[in-house]
């Protein structure tokens, strides 16, 4: 007979024992029909021999539990008649483990989807390649660049061109999300590689592939980051400063600041540019990271059809600046802000602003050879332009349900130019005769004001391939000009002297509004056919005095 001592640390061994073991749980279901899965084998291995440790079957509603399972590492087996079987590596605590759904694919689907979560450094499901980033080895503070030239099939060369399975990529994504404009540079140079979980590369269907179903032949290779949970935050930015003393015209400097930052869907971006060296804005590069491409404005012009564009701070009726020439004090300002809530819905911010100082002092000759004589012209042109606007921008995306999305966008704009230029020119005869003399003076005080707004419906039907798409929109060009004209003229053979004094007052208001309609019903499995039907009104007054 046990001595009472002896009992109790026996009946303490089992206790202890027995608390040690846990539960694995979770549910079988089917990954096409996302149906329970009942009787499917669940069952575990040990690692190092496989040898059978656990198993069970799936209940009529997919649940399992693997009882009395020892903390450790296992091999989690799923295998069905009529599905593949599915590997999977788990760690199972001291404490109970919910695997949650578990979903397996239908063999008759295996020859299009190949699900395999062995541990492997490079998965393939569907038509994307995994690579788990972990698995490759890359250098302390290395960014993802260098990470991407250690998985096979993607090649980075020395000017940052991205290639996967030998095509070009032309986008990288951040969890499925654009990073800071399109360029494919701004994720990689700009995130740690550690903080990447997996790289995911497939072929991009357009936008409207993936809306109507249809396949429309327009696919771009594409790279998305899958970042690790708490890695789904950072910033970034760039500082740029430049000066340096002139001797008999102003000091020259150049001082550029640009800042973003991300957390999970949350994107914000602002740069200030300041400086008289003719840089008017952001290049194209620095656009895309940190004030997005917003220089274009309505797309009317005064018979409404055309467009307005105002580029580095002009538009059209405006006088052209070339920055290569004369002396031009600039300063850019701009936000962009981003975000993304419930994956559903997602707005977008930018207002910018922009101003420019420009003065330019010309002096021409030009020689006329006619024969055995010449005439020779002295001009001087002085321009001095003084012109800013503001530009805002928004954005908000509605995904109503997984069959209809709304999407509305507005945009307002302010423009204002005041210029003046004079020119004062003397023609002269080969032995310095005065022929005639013309001066000049311009002056022009411009106001515009454009506004537009857009509304798009899209809804997908139950009936893959069927979709119909409303769009509205409106759009509004309002112009304040004031312009005047001094000239005086001389001939001096003739002694005709020319005098011409006008002013010219604008006022141009324009408007259109339209709306477009598009169906697309599939006529077979490899035929679609798509319907379309648009309205527009176009009107506008233009006032000249």
């Amino acid at each position: 007979m046990l001595k009472l001592p002896a009992l109790l640390c026996a009946m303490l061994f089992v206790v202890t024992a027995f608390s040690q073991t846990n539960n694995v749980t979770g549910s079988i279901q089917d990954a096409n029909e996302k149906k329970p899965v009942k009787n499917a084998v669940v069952a575990l291995l040990t690692p190092k021999d496989s040898i059978l440790y656990r198993f069970t079957r799936s209940g009529a509603d997919g649940s399992f539990t693997l009882k009395n399972v020892k903390p450790g590492n296992y091999i989690l087996m799923t295998t069905h008649p009529l599905f593949g079987d599915l590997l999977d590596n788990i760690d199972v605590k001291e404490t109970a483990l919910q695997l949650g759904t578990v979903a397996l694919t239908s063999k008759s689907k295996l020859l299009q989807e190949v699900i395999v979560k062995s541990g492997s450094p490079i998965k393939i499901k569907g038509d994307t390649t995994i690579y788990t980033a972990d698995s490759f080895k890359v250098s302390a503070n290395a960014n993802v660049e260098e990470l991407l030239k250690k998985l096979p099939g993607i090649q980075v060369d020395k000017n940052g061109e991205i290639k996967a399975m030998g095509e070009k990529v032309e986008k990288v994504l951040v969890d499925g999300e654009e990073f800071f404009g399109d360029d494919p540079g701004m994720a990689v140079k700009n995130l740690r590689a550690d903080a990447v979980k997996e790289v995911q590369v497939f072929d991009k269907k357009s936008e409207q592939a993936e809306f109507t179903g249809i396949d429309d032949g327009k696919t771009q290779k594409t790279i998305n980051l899958k970042l690790k949970e708490d890695k789904k935050k950072g910033y970034f930015g760039k500082v740029d400063a430049a000066a340096g003393p002139q001797q008999n015209i102003d000091h020259r400097y150049n001082t550029n600041l640009m800042f973003s930052s991300f957390k999970g869907k949350r994107k914000l971006s602002a740069f200030v540019l300041n400086g008289n060296t003719g840089q008017d804005g952001l290049n194209w590069q620095d656009s895309e990271k940190f004030g997005g491409d917003d220089n274009t404005s309505v797309n009317i012009d005064e018979e409404g059809g055309g467009i307005m564009i105002w580029r580095n701070g002009g538009g059209d009726d405006e006088p052209y600046i070339n920055t290569e020439n004369g002396f031009i004090k600039n300063t850019n300002a701009g936000l962009q802000y981003s975000n993304k809530w419930n994956n559903n819905q997602t707005l977008n911010l930018s207002p910018k602003y922009n101003s420019q100082i420009y003065t330019n002092d010309k002096t021409g000759f030009t020689q006329l050879q006619l024969g055995d004589s010449a005439i020779n012209t002295n001009d001087i042109v002085s321009t001095n332009v003084n012109r800013s606007n503001f530009k805002t921008s928004a954005s908000y995306d509605v995904k109503i349900d997984s069959n209809n999305n709304i999407k509305f966008t507005a945009k307002a704009n302010f423009y204002n130019t005041e210029s003046e230029e004079t020119r004062n020119a003397l023609t002269t005869g080969a032995k310095g005769i005065n022929k005639n003399r013309s001066d000049s003076y311009k002056q022009t005080n411009s106001d515009k004001e454009s506004f537009s707004a857009s509304v798009l419906f899209k809804h997908r039907f139950k009936k893959a391939r069927r979709t119909l798409s409303l769009n509205a929109d409106w759009n509004l060009m309002n112009t304040n000009a004031d312009s005047r004209l001094k000239s005086y003229n001389e001939d001096f053979y003739g002694g005709v002297v020319q005098k011409i004094d006008q002013q010219k007052v604008t006022d141009k208001i324009t408007q259109k509004v339209g709306a477009r309609v598009v169906y697309t019903e599939p006529l077979s499995k490899l035929y679609s056919i798509e319907l379309s039907h648009e309205l527009s009104l176009n009107n506008g007054t233009n006032d000249q005095v």
